[in-house]
């Protein structure tokens, strides 16, 4: 499995807030200069060949990824453009598929967590001992490695995409939540902040419509962070046997597959260890762009 670099980590604004539409362009601004870099563009184009060709599976290649046939094991050719695996099905169908299973996980758990994680950190905002509590909880989320956070739960529902959803979101609430409380930490001491209480705006408004909207900027960064931590996660669970049951194809049960093959037929790996690398390495490039653009 390929492991993921560690991401630059997101870092909260300083500047003063300008008024909301000339902030709005502002952050756009900033997204995109981070975006047009070279980090930014190899990311994007890591991300985007790779999910366009698992979007496009039904028209690169008609074959079933579960069908079995008799060529086990066979090498690259016209037909079977990756090869076939020890059950004789193509790879090359299986990979394009397995990158559709992954991201479609990916894609559910990831805002799952950033929904739950920023519920917590609005709590939190609420009052000194809802910031405790939530703060406890976070700190538990973080006791339990991933790979033990896996065990927990399909020791209880077992493994299928519903544990491997479960295990992102769980894995991405504390990320999430402690980057918006740190922002509405920040941000609600800001002039802007103090000047609308002043005028007689409640609390809530303030927070809701002033506070919050500044102080989500480091969320953009840390989705892209979370994605890429989330096809990691799944790919190995997967390789695990944790994840999706088979024969359903996921990038990490393939590469599980591969494992006793290595030595005689290497090609087996090559595919979704390019794949995953190439989803994980993306995610990760844009994570590092978009952070370089916002502290411009």
């Amino acid at each position: 499995m390929a492991t993921p670099t560690t991401p630059t980590t997101p870092t909260t604004p300083t500047t003063p807030a300008a008024g909301p539409p000339q902030a709005a362009a502002r952050r756009r601004n900033r997204y995109l200069a981070g975006l047009l870099t070279v980090r930014g563009l190899t990311g994007l184009t890591l991300v985007g060949v790779t999910a366009l060709a698992a979007l496009f599976a039904p028209l690169l290649t008609d074959l079933d990824p579960n069908a079995q046939s008799a060529l086990a094991l066979a090498g690259p050719s016209a037909e079977h453009p990756f090869g076939t695996d020890d059950m004789g099905r193509d790879l090359f169908s299986r990979v394009l598929h397995g990158i559709g299973t992954d991201l479609a996980i990916t894609f559910g758990a990831v805002p799952a967590g950033a929904l739950l994680g920023c519920s917590f950190a609005l709590l939190a905002a609420s009052s000194r001992w809802a910031d405790l509590t939530v703060q406890r909880l976070f700190d538990l989320l973080l006791a339990f490695p991933g790979l033990i956070l896996a065990l927990a739960v399909t020791a209880v529902l077992g493994p299928g995409r519903w544990p491997v959803l479960i295990v992102i979101a769980l894995a991405e609430i504390p990320g999430f939540g402690r980057q918006l409380r740190a922002g509405i930490l920040v941000q609600r001491e800001r002039e802007y902040a103090l000047a609308a209480r002043v005028g007689g705006a409640s609390r809530l408004r303030v927070l809701l419509r002033h506070v919050v909207p500044n102080a989500a900027d480091p969320l953009i960064v840390q989705t892209a962070v979370a994605l890429s931590i989330g096809v990691f996660i799944e790919g190995a669970m997967s390789f695990l046997g944790l994840g999706v049951r088979p024969p359903e194809p996921t990038l990490g049960s393939i590469l599980s597959q591969s494992v006793a093959y290595l030595s005689s037929h290497p090609a087996f790996a090559a595919a979704p260890l390019a794949a995953t690398t190439a989803l994980v390495l993306g995610f990760t490039l844009i994570a590092e762009a978009l952070n370089k653009g916002i502290r411009r």
